[in-house]
C-alpha cells in the first residue's frame, strides 16, 4: 500500500489546517490520477479530470461526516467525474479533442511502460488496456488497485453502486475480456508476423477499439499460428503486484495544476510510489465557491492565509452558480503579507455531500440517510439450471446468483435481475442454424455446448456429428465449453474423450470442460466423489471446469432422492470444495425451481422461499 494520509490528516484538512490539505492532496493525487489514467486510456483529458475531482473533493471536504471514509468517498467521486467525462465526451463529440490526440510522451499506457519499466506479459497486460471497452476499463482501474493491495472490494463496490454479486460478475467478465486483449496483444506483435492476420488487418487503422479486437481474437482461435498466443498467460492479478500507482506526469505533479489556476505549485518527495506531491494552494485557486458561501470556504481561507505567511502567488476566484467567473470576480492577491480572510464558518451539515452534489448558497438540515446492510458476499462461480416458474427472477436475486442458464439459445422467456449473467447454449443438432446462433451471440461471449449428446432423449449425438457441427460453433467468436456428457468425462475412450481427441486432431477449439455429475450416494461420502470426479477430469484434459448440473438422485432404487439435511450437508461441502478450486471457473446446481415434480431437488418454491437445499446454496460462496 502506497503512502496516503491518516484519518487524523483528513480530520484536520476538513477544519482548515492548510498543512493537513497540502498532505492531503499530495497523498491521494497518485490513486486519483491512476484510476483517471486507466479509465480514459491516456485522453487529454486525463489531467482535466483530476483536477475537477480534486477540486470537487476540496469543496466538499466541509461536509464529509465520515472522516475514516475520505478514501471510499473520494474514489466514488472520481469515478464519477470519469462517467461525467465519458457522457460529455459522447454527447459533443466534435467540441472535444478525438481520442487519438495526447500530449506526446503522456500517454497513460506508454507512461506505465516507461517508468514501472515494465517487460514481458506485465508489458503485455499494460499494453491490452487499451483494448477494452469504456465501462471495463473504468472497472479495470478499480480492480487493478485492488489486486496491487491499494483499494478493497467494498471501495469499488461503493464507488461503482452495485452490489457486491453484481460487482463479481462484472469484474469477471473485465477480466475475461482483458485476456482475450493480451493474446490480441500477442499476435500483432508475434515475430514472425502472421501472414492470415496481416491480410485480416490491412484495412485496421490501427487504433484499438471493440469491432477490432474481436475479429483478431476470432482470427487467433482459429489460426495455426496465433492460436499457441491463448497459452502461458500468467493470471493477471500475479502481474499486477508492485504496478499498481504510476508516478505522476509533470503536466500534474509539477507546474500543469499552477498554471490552469494561476497559482504555484510545490513538488516534493512523498514515498517509494509518489514521485511529486501537489500543494493544495494551487487546487485551491480553482475552487468554485457558490454565490460566495460555499462548504468549502473555511478550506479556501486556510489556503489562502497559508499562500499570505510564505509569500507564495495564489488567486481565488469567485464563481458564480453557473460555474463561470462573474465579472466582478474577487482575486485575492497574496503576494505580500495579507490578513486573514473572515469568513464565518459554515453550518455544519447533517449529512455529508453525496460525490455529485454541488454547494447551494443556504443548506437545511436533514437527517442522516439509512444506510443499508450490505448483501451477504458471494461468488461469481455459483449460478443455477433454471426452466420457468412463477418466480424465477426474484429467486434468482435472493440465492445469489451470478448467472444462470435454461438450456436455450436466449432467456427472453425468463429475463433475471441485471446483475446476473445469462449464458446460452446449443442445445443438439437440431439448434446448430444461423437463427439459433444469432440470438446466442446477443447474449455475451461465453457458449455452452450440446447438452448431453451420450445419453437418448437428450441431444444424443454421435461424436462424429459433434465434431462436424462444432466448426459451427466455433464460428461464433464466443468462448466456448465442450459438450456436457452425461457421466464418463474421465474416462479413456468415453464420449467426450473420444471427441477432445478428434477437436484436437481436427485443430477445433474447447476453451472449457462442462461436467454433469448425480450421485446416488447420500451419505457424507458424495462430497469426495463428486470433487473427485472434477479432479480427475480437470488433471485428463487441463482446462478449466464448468459444473453446469449436479445434485443427488437415485434414477434406479430408492429413495430417490436424499433428506433435506442431507442434500445441504451436500451443497456446503461441494461448493466449499469448488470455491476453493482455481480451475473450476463455475457451477450450477439442478435446479432452481423447487414446484411440481422438482420440489425433491429444488432450491426455491417461490421467488422467495427457498427449501432447506436452497437455503444452503444461498450461502454457498
Amino acid at each position: 500500500m502506497a503512502f496516503q494520509p491518516d484519518t487524523a490528516t483528513v480530520v484536520a484538512a476538513r477544519a482548515g489546517d492548510p498543512a493537513a490539505v497540502d498532505r492531503l492532496v499530495a497523498g491521494y493525487l497518485p490513486l486519483v490520477y491512476t484510476i483517471v489514467g486507466r479509465a480514459l486510456d491516456g485522453h487529454a483529458d486525463v489531467d482535466d479530470v483530476v483536477q475537477d475531482t480534486m477540486l470537487r473533493v476540496l469543496r466538499n471536504l466541509g461536509d464529509l461526516r465520515e472522516p475514516e471514509a475520505f478514501r471510499s468517498w473520494l474514489v466514488a467521486i472520481t469515478v464519477r467525474q470519469v462517467r461525467e467525462r465519458y457522457r460529455v465526451r459522447r454527447a459533443s463529440p466534435d467540441a472535444l479533442l478525438p481520442d487519438d490526440v495526447r500530449d506526446p510522451g503522456a500517454d497513460f499506457t506508454d507512461l506505465a511502460i516507461t517508468r514501472l519499466e515494465l517487460a514481458g506479459q506485465r508489458r503485455e497486460t499494460a499494453e491490452a488496456t487499451r483494448w477494452l471497452d469504456e465501462d471495463n476499463r473504468e472497472l479495470l482501474s478499480l480492480w487493478w488497485l485492488e489486486a496491487s493491495g491499494e483499494l478493497t472490494r467494498d471501495e469499488i463496490v461503493s464507488a461503482i453502486e452495485v452490489t457486491r454479486q453484481h460487482a463479481a460478475v462484472r469484474i469477471q467478465r473485465m477480466k475475461g475480456q482483458l485476456e482475450t486483449a493480451r493474446v490480441v496483444v500477442r499476435a500483432l506483435a508475434a515475430s514472425p508476423p502472421c501472414a492470415d492476420l496481416g491480410l485480416l488487418t490491412a484495412d485496421w487503422d490501427g487504433r484499438p477499439g471493440a469491432l477490432w479486437r474481436k475479429r483478431i481474437a476470432r482470427h487467433t482461435r482459429d489460426c495455426r499460428q496465433c492460436s499457441p498466443a491463448w497459452s502461458g498467460l500468467v493470471a493477471a492479478e500475479k502481474l499486477l503486484v508492485g504496478m499498481a500507482l504510476v508516478p505522476l506526469p509533470h503536466s500534474l505533479g509539477g507546474g500543469g495544476l499552477a498554471a490552469l489556476g494561476g497559482a504555484h505549485t510545490a513538488a516534493h518527495a512523498a514515498g517509494s510510489h509518489v514521485a511529486h506531491a501537489v500543494s493544495g494552494k494551487a487546487l485551491a485557486a480553482k475552487i468554485a465557491v457558490k454565490g460566495g458561501v460555499g462548504v468549502g470556504r473555511r478550506v479556501l481561507t486556510a489556503m489562502l492565509a497559508t499562500g499570505a505567511v510564505a509569500g507564495g502567488g495564489a488567486a481565488a476566484v469567485v464563481y458564480t452558480n453557473d460555474d463561470k467567473p462573474a465579472a466582478n470576480a474577487a482575486v485575492v492577491s497574496t503576494a505580500a503579507p495579507a490578513p486573514k480572510l473572515s469568513l464565518p464558518a459554515p453550518t455544519p451539515s447533517a449529512t455529508s455531500v453525496s460525490p455529485s452534489a454541488k454547494p447551494s448558497p443556504t443548506k437545511k438540515k436533514t437527517k442522516a440517510p439509512v444506510v443499508p446492510v450490505p448483501p451477504t458476499e458471494t461468488s461469481a462461480k455459483k449460478g443455477v439450471g433454471t426452466w420457468q416458474f412463477a418466480g424465477i427472477k426474484g429467486a434468482l436475486d435472493d440465492v445469489g446468483a451470478g448467472w444462470y442458464y435454461n438450456w436455450a439459445p436466449d432467456n427472453d422467456s425468463m429475463p433475471a435481475p441485471s446483475d446476473v449473467e445469462f449464458v446460452p447454449m446449443i442445445w443438439g443438432k437440431a439448434n446448430v442454424t444461423s437463427a439459433t446462433f444469432a440470438k446466442a451471440k446477443k447474449e455475451g461471449d461465453v457458449l455452452l455446448g450440446f447438452n448431453e449428446p451420450d445419453m437418448g432423449g437428450q441431444a444424443n449425438m454421435s461424436v462424429e456429428d459433434a465434431l462436424a457441427d462444432w466448426p459451427k460453433l466455433q464460428d461464433t467468436g464466443m468462448r466456448l465449453g465442450s459438450p456436457a456428457v452425461a457421466y464418463g468425462g474421465d474416462t479413456d475412450g468415453g464420449w467426450l474423450d473420444r471427441f477432445m481427441k478428434g477437436a484436437k486432431a481436427k485443430n477445433l477449439r474447447v476453451d472449457f470442460i462442462t461436467l454433469h455429475w448425480y450421485g446416488s450416494d447420500f451419505s457424507d461420502a458424495a462430497v469426495g466423489q463428486f470433487l473427485g470426479y472434477v479432479d480427475a477430469v480437470h488433471k485428463k484434459y487441463d482446462l478449466p471446469i464448468w459444473v453446469t448440473e449436479y445434485g443427488l438422485m437415485n434414477f434406479t432404487g430408492s429413495p430417490k432422492y436424499p433428506t433435506g439435511a442431507q442434500e445441504a450437508a451436500f451443497i456446503k461441502g461441494t461448493t466449499a470444495g469448488m470455491e476453493k478450486r482455481s480451475f473450476v471457473e463455475r457451477y450450477a446446481w439442478f435446479g432452481l425451481p423447487a414446484v411440481g415434480d422438482s420440489v425433491d431437488f429444488g432450491l426455491y418454491k417461490d421467488s422467495s422461499t427457498p427449501t432447506e437445499a436452497g437455503k444452503a446454496y444461498k450461502a454457498a460462496g
